[in-house]
């Protein structure tokens, strides 16, 4: 996602007989998005179980090298199923946008990268994380747990106004 500018547009047109706006004044930037998934507490992840249902949970995000990131076990229900397939979707609901994010997210094993990661956590957070063999490990916890950290990569995404009449669709790629 680096460098990477989607396009943005409206996501109804006048066509679509909706009660969302059809002006263009009203399309958010990504700028305006990424703001909202960076300064975001909480965040809620979707994911797809091996059998097709959905496993949605929450998640605390960090922003680092242009996209967002998220912790879990991998042993984890959310860790089972991205082993078996990486779509996924992240929401956040701020004062000024409701975003979706869709995407893949993706593991990385990445000793420096890791490294980079495990600061914004402790930043935003104060969760300290160990990184060690391309692996990362909470040593405030019993038995020391294996944590993956997972990179969301969109493809598309979509922001409604807090207003209830604005939406923006961003494409990718």
């Amino acid at each position: 996602m680096s460098g990477t500018v989607p396009v943005a547009e409206l996501l109804f047109s006048e066509a679509d007989a909706t009660p969302m706006s059809t002006e263009e004044t009203t399309v958010k930037s990504w700028e305006h998005a990424r703001a909202c998934l960076r300064a975001a507490p909480k965040s809620w992840l979707s994911t797809v179980r091996p059998d097709g249902r959905p496993h949605v949970m929450p998640v605390m995000p960090v922003w680092v090298d242009d996209a967002p990131w998220f912790a879990t076990r991998p042993t984890s229900r959310k860790g089972r199923n991205l082993a078996h397939s990486t779509r996924c979707a992240i929401t956040v609901a701020s004062a000024e946008l409701d975003l979706v994010v869709e995407g893949d997210a993706i593991r990385t094993c990445d000793g420096a990268t890791l490294h980079r990661v495990a600061a914004a956590f402790e930043t935003k957070y104060g969760w300290q994380f160990t990184v060690r063999d391309g692996s990362v490990y909470d040593h405030s916890l019993p038995g020391s747990p294996e944590y993956g950290f997972y990179r969301v990569g969109p493809t598309r995404a979509f922001g409604y106004g807090t207003d209830g009449l604005t939406a923006t669709r961003w494409r990718f790629g």
